[in-house]
């Protein structure tokens, strides 16, 4: 299965090349997607005036010229279905993303979305197929919505319990984390020398 990464920054705060360990958070991303055994290929969007700069930290970047992250999507969608994940998730563990994708291909729903107890979906941390994913952004955008947190409204997905999975195996959790500033940086750090 190919993993598309979205390093797409709609917001001034969002740095994907921001270093964890002297190295940008979007390469870290990219090779522990790399290390599950389900993933073959990774693509990473990116925005296509910085395509000179993510160039240089990932292997397949695709430039795509859009306002927002949900028609980035659109333009950059692969053929098949695909794990999708944000491009400063560094600590993402490959035996939940083997996980995810053995339980999408046992189902075969249009989406596989691990989901918080409060609700929150982790739409970044999913496999979609093509089709329907397409579909949820489109009816997304024509109800005017701009986040992509919002396609759950449009899409027939199978929910994954998160903290489920998380009493099993607690370090599940970390697979969500986000690098948004200089603390996320330390903790990811001290937390990548550990794994």
């Amino acid at each position: 299965m190919k993993a598309l990464i979205l390093a797409f920054p709609e917001k001034r705060w969002e740095n994907y090349t921001i270093p964890v360990n002297d190295e940008p958070v979007v390469k870290l991303t990219e090779r522990r997607l790399l290390m599950s055994k389900r993933i073959d290929e990774t693509l990473t969007v990116v925005r296509k005036d910085k395509l000179k700069t993510y160039s240089l930290h990932v292997l397949n970047p695709v430039p795509v010229s859009a306002k927002n992250k949900m028609e980035a999507l659109l333009k950059a969608m692969p053929d098949g279905p695909f794990f999708l994940a944000e491009g400063n998730m560094p600590l993402i563990m490959p035996f939940l993303v083997n996980y995810l994708i053995g339980l999408f291909y046992e189902n075969e729903p249009e989406a596989l979305i691990p989901v918080w107890k409060d609700g929150t979906a982790e739409v970044t941390h999913a496999i979609y197929e093509p089709d329907a994913l397409e579909g949820a952004i489109n009816a997304s955008l024509a109800e005017g919505y701009r986040s992509l947190s919002r396609i759950t409204e449009f899409l027939d997905y199978e929910l994954l319990p998160v903290e489920e999975l998380a009493k099993r195996n607690p370090k599940v959790t970390l697979s969500f984390f986000r690098v948004r500033n200089s603390f996320d940086v330390r903790f990811a750090a001290e937390t990548l020398r550990k794994l």
